[in-house]
C-alpha cells in the first residue's frame, strides 16, 4: 500500500528547498493532484490523513505543504514567500510526477482556508477548481474581532507577522491588506470556488462567519450578495433571519443542516450546523467532479460526510 513521504522541493523565490508530504498515483496515465494546506498555526507535520486517505483511495496525487509553517512568522501569513511555495509545490508535483493539468485541486480550512482563498485570487490559472472551509478574508478585520477577546492570541500573530498593529500603524495595515484574500480574491472570477463554515463559527470558533459570506459577496453578482445588516445579524445570533427560504437538502451534508446557502457567478456559499469546522469529504467529493475549463458542476454526490476535522487553530 502507498504511504505518504516526507520530501523536500525547490522554491526559486529564495532558491530554497521547502518540506512537503506528498503521495504519488500510480499507473502511467496522469492523475489529479489535490494540494491541500494546513491550518494557522501548524506546519506541514500536522495529520493530513484525511487527505492522503482519500488520494491513496481514489489514486490522486497529494502534496501537503509547509509553506513557511504557523502563521505568526512574518515570512508565511499570505507573504511572497507562502504564495511562491504553494505554486512550486504544484510544479514539483508536476515536473516529478503523472499529474492531469486540468484537474488540479486546491482545499483547506480556517487558515489554511485563507490560503486557499489567497491562492485562487493570486494564480487561479493553476487549479480546475477550489474548496475553502471557514477562511480568513480580511487579515485586519480578523486582528479587530479577535483582539482583547479569548482569541487574542491570534490578533497577537497577525502583529508579529505584519510587523505592527494593524489598527494604529499605517506600515502592518498595508502589510495585513497584502496578505488578505480580500485584496485579490477578484482574480479567482472564473474559478469554480466553494465556501463553507459553520453556523456558530466566531462563537465556538474563531473565524465569524462574515468573512466566508463577505468571499462569497467579492465574486457574487450584486443582486446575489448579502447586505451588511444580515451579515451582522448572523454573526451575533448565530442564526440566519427569519425571511430567508430554507435552502433544498443536499445528500453531500447527510443529517448537516444546511442553514445558508447560494450560487452566483463561480462561486457558492454554504453555511452549515456546525463551528470552525472542515467537512473535508464532502470538499474533496466536490472537487472530484470538477474539470478545468468546464462548467462547474455542483452536486457532491451521496458523500460521507463523516470526513470532518474541527479546526481548532
Amino acid at each position: 500500500m502507498r504511504q505518504p513521504e516526507a520530501i523536500r522541493y525547490p522554491c526559486p523565490a529564495d532558491r530554497s528547498e521547502q518540506p512537503a508530504i506528498i503521495l504519488r498515483s500510480e499507473g502511467a496515465e496522469p492523475r489529479p493532484l489535490l494540494v491541500a494546506l494546513h491550518t494557522w498555526s501548524f506546519d506541514h507535520t500536522q495529520d493530513s490523513r484525511e487527505y492522503s486517505d482519500y488520494c491513496r483511495e481514489h489514486n490522486w496525487n497529494f502534496i501537503f505543504p509547509d509553506f513557511r509553517g504557523p502563521n505568526w512568522k512574518p515570512e508565511a501569513l499570505g507573504s511572497e514567500l507562502m504564495v511562491a511555495d504553494i505554486v512550486a509545490a504544484v510544479e514539483y508535483m508536476k515536473n516529478t510526477g503523472k499529474v492531469d493539468p486540468r484537474r488540479i485541486y486546491l482545499i483547506g480550512g480556517s487558515g489554511g482556508g485563507h490560503a486557499t482563498l489567497l491562492l485562487a485570487g493570486r494564480h487561479p490559472e493553476i487549479w480546475a477548481a477550489a474548496s475553502a472551509w471557514c477562511p480568513i478574508f480580511d487579515v485586519a478585520a480578523w486582528h479587530r474581532e479577535c483582539k482583547d477577546t479569548r482569541f487574542t492570541p491570534y490578533a497577537e500573530h497577525i502583529e508579529q507577522a505584519c510587523g505592527g498593529d494593524p489598527r494604529h500603524d499605517a506600515k502592518a495595515r498595508r502589510e495585513a491588506e497584502r496578505r488578505s484574500p480580500l485584496t485579490w480574491l477578484a482574480g479567482a472570477k472564473d474559478l469554480p470556488l466553494d465556501i463553507a463554515t459553520g453556523i456558530h463559527d466566531g462563537h465556538t470558533g474563531s473565524v465569524p462567519v462574515g468573512h466566508t459570506i463577505k468571499a462569497f459577496n467579492l465574486l457574487a453578482r450584486p443582486q446575489d450578495r448579502y447586505s451588511e445588516a444580515e451579515i451582522d445579524f448572523i454573526n451575533v445570533n448565530e442564526k440566519v433571519p427569519e425571511n430567508f427560504s430554507e435552502p433544498p437538502a443536499d445528500p453531500a451534508f447527510g443529517a448537516i443542516k444546511i442553514h445558508l446557502r447560494r450560487q452566483s457567478n463561480r462561486v457558492r456559499v454554504t453555511v452549515f450546523e456546525g463551528g470552525h469546522t472542515l467537512l473535508s469529504g464532502i470538499g474533496m467529493s466536490w472537487l472530484a467532479r470538477q474539470v478545468k475549463g468546464e462548467a462547474p458542476v455542483w452536486s457532491a454526490g451521496e458523500t460521507a460526510a463523516a470526513r470532518a476535522s474541527d479546526l481548532g487553530k
